[in-house]
């Protein structure tokens, strides 16, 4: 074999050495469990948006990229001031738990990018919560208004969220800090109130148990009046001749002993 073939061949062998070298480096890909991708042709179409490639091992040309994204549950904790009503300043502090949507991450990269929780999710949980806050008084967020703030950060959130192609899982309001001061001003109010809910209470406690008795005296002396009505000196004299009737049945021993006047019944006494 003369020294130009081996040269050839000694050429051939480094480039498929090259070549096999670069194309196991830049075209086997595994994607992880709870990641999926989406592939930019540079070539040929650029990024890929409507096909998702989910977890496994992919084979890739060494001109293209897959970009993995992590689709798993993610949280967010965002500590803030924001304005109440009167223009109080509150502190705030919100969790927030999301994921990218499996199916929209192409669209989620062409718009923004794998940093989408640092550029749309901070401020869209910043915006909400000054947005809902600003409507309620320090003593609402405090006390009464709590639950209702929460879900009105949450629906906000989720819907603006859902148009970048992200999904709201929950928005935990964690902490309402109000400065000292005001805090135990509404701490004051909210227990006179409560104290004054009591003695109301109270109050129509007895008031009920008033009426209860005023109704049942009145029962009680409607009741007298019909009993009154139906005795009369015929009765009492009628039911005096049964007694004395029943008494001389019996078979005991007896005296008997009349009456003084003209309505007086005889008496009868066994021994």
């Amino acid at each position: 074999m003369d020294q130009a073939k081996l040269a050839r061949m000694a050429t051939i062998g480094a480039v498929v050495f090259i070549l096999i070298a670069f194309l196991s480096n830049s075209t086997f890909l595994t994607i992880n469990p709870g990641e999926k991708g989406v592939l930019f042709k540079k070539f040929s179409g650029g990024l890929e948006k409507d096909k998702i490639y989910g977890q496994g091992f992919h084979v890739v040309a060494p001109w293209n990229s897959m970009i993995v994204y992590d689709i798993r549950e993610q949280k967010k904790e965002e500590t803030m001031d924001v304005l109440s009503l009167d223009g109080l300043t509150i502190a705030i502090d919100v969790s927030t738990r999301f994921h990218p949507e499996p199916t929209k991450i192409g669209y989620l990269h062409d718009e923004i990018g794998t940093n989408f929780a640092e550029k749309i999710v901070t401020d869209v949980i910043r915006a909400s919560a000054r947005e809902v806050i600003g409507k309620y008084t320090p003593e609402e967020l405090y006390s009464s208004k709590r639950d209702e703030v929460r879900k009105g950060i949450e629906d906000i959130v989720r819907e603006k969220l859902l148009e970048k192609y992200i999904t709201l899982q929950a928005v935990n309001l964690r902490s309402i800090k109000l400065p000292e001061k005001i805090k135990e001003a509404i701490e004051t109010k909210l227990e006179q109130k409560q104290q004054q809910e009591q003695y109301k209470y109270r109050l129509l406690k007895e008031e009920k148990e008033a009426e209860r008795k005023r109704i049942e005296a009145q029962g009680i002396k409607d009741f007298q009046e019909i009993v009154s009505q139906g005795i009369n000196e015929n009765y009492l004299r009628w039911k005096g001749i049964e007694a004395t009737n029943e008494l001389s049945q019996s078979e005991n021993a007896k005296v008997v002993i009349i009456g003084s006047g003209k309505d007086g019944m005889p008496l009868i006494l066994g021994q």
